[in-house]
């Protein structure tokens, strides 16, 4: 595959995946490799402006080590199966399963939104498969194809979407659920979730590096991301009184 090599205005270079579907994804580097510079448009190019992903949307976990005072929405954990998608939350230093959902498609991103609303959630931690030897699967474009649609949702209400590699979590979650001495029936129904809940914790312990952020085509949509979502009067009640 021909690479081509484009120096931003701004100085700072960006890595960029092939595209899929409707999303991009962007990794933090030295230059900006495109497969083919035909398939992209110069709004891409400077999606970012001014700095590094890691400057214009940094994770939250990053928010927070770098401000301690910051405040903000907290993160939700995906692990996505074939038919069965675990979830986990994060609320302060708390990382706890929430559901195991049995959707797919339209209504399984349709109730992420819902659940994230409900949670004060503001970015999406999804766990990306890979294979022992650091190498992506057939899965992981599954997962890529999914991730990439539902960014493009959560970047109209200015939320975040991340891929954590996975690798080794499902095992980690059956470990622990194990050492909870918990029934088989209560296992199964619960194993997605504890997988989405190790996928999160290995975000935090890594303190978000070697994140992919899946950032949308769509110039507005960036802009969105940059902007970050509507402040909440819960998190700024100062604002709201004023």
């Amino acid at each position: 595959m021909a690479l081509q090599l484009v120096t931003l205005k701004s100085q700072r270079q960006y890595l960029l995946s092939p595209i899929k579907n409707s999303s991009l994804y962007l990794h933090k580097t030295n230059s900006v490799y495109f497969p083919s510079i035909s398939r992209l448009t110069m709004a891409v190019a400077v999606s970012v402006p001014g700095g590094s992903w890691e400057e214009r949307i940094p994770p939250n976990v990053l928010r927070r080590k770098r401000d301690s005072t910051w405040r903000g929405g907290f993160s939700l954990g995906v692990d996505l199966g074939l038919s069965r998608t675990g979830l986990a939350i994060s609320k302060g230093f708390s990382i706890r399963p929430l559901t195991v959902l049995e959707l797919r498609g339209q209504k399984l991103e349709l109730r992420l939104l819902d659940i994230a609303e409900k949670q004060e959630v503001d970015e999406f931690i999804i766990g990306l498969p890979k294979s022992s030897d650091g190498k992506e699967t057939t899965q992981s474009n599954k997962v890529r194809s999914v991730a990439g649609r539902f960014a493009v949702r959560a970047a109209e209400r200015g939320w975040r979407v991340f891929l954590q590699d996975e690798h080794g979590t499902s095992s980690e979650a059956m470990d622990y659920i194990l050492s909870m001495a918990l029934s088989k029936s209560v296992r199964q129904g619960r194993i997605d979730a504890y997988a989405a809940m190790k996928v999160l914790e290995r975000y935090f312990s890594h303190s978000g590096q070697g994140i992919e952020l899946v950032l949308p085509k769509q110039v507005e949509l960036q802009n969105k991301l940059c902007q970050g979502p509507p402040k909440d009067v819960d998190f700024f009640p100062e604002e709201s009184a004023g």
